[in-house]
């Protein structure tokens, strides 16, 4: 494992946002949906995420979730994707997202 500094760490933007619209990928090499996600005062951002065969649609509309805002974008399946969201990857390949455990302001940063 690589360590990094502190100041490497602080580098890394994540914030809280809300999905406030989920469509089906079909066109991504995995099972995957294209989220629309609200940070409140960040804007609203689209994300590419391949988690469908772990979550529904109905479940992720309006969930808060946890993502890397300062990534440069990048484009998956002729689809811009601005926004990292983040899960703990199982050892059955299965991903859980990450989300504050309690409701968090919008946009608010994850230090």
């Amino acid at each position: 494992m690589d360590l990094i500094t502190v100041e490497d760490f602080q580098r890394v933007e994540m914030r809280v946002g809300r999905i406030v619209r989920v469509e089906d990928f079909p066109q991504a090499r995995k099972p995957s949906y294209r989220l629309l996600i609200d940070f409140g005062p960040h804007g609203v951002r689209r994300s590419s995420a391949a988690i469908r065969p772990f979550y529904t649609r109905e479940e992720l509309l309006g969930r808060q979730v946890v993502a890397v805002t300062n990534f440069p974008p990048r484009r998956i399946a002729g689809f811009e994707s601005e926004v990292l969201v983040l899960g703990a990857v199982q050892d059955d390949g299965r991903v859980v997202l990450l989300r504050p455990d309690a409701e968090a302001e919008l946009g608010a940063r994850i230090a």
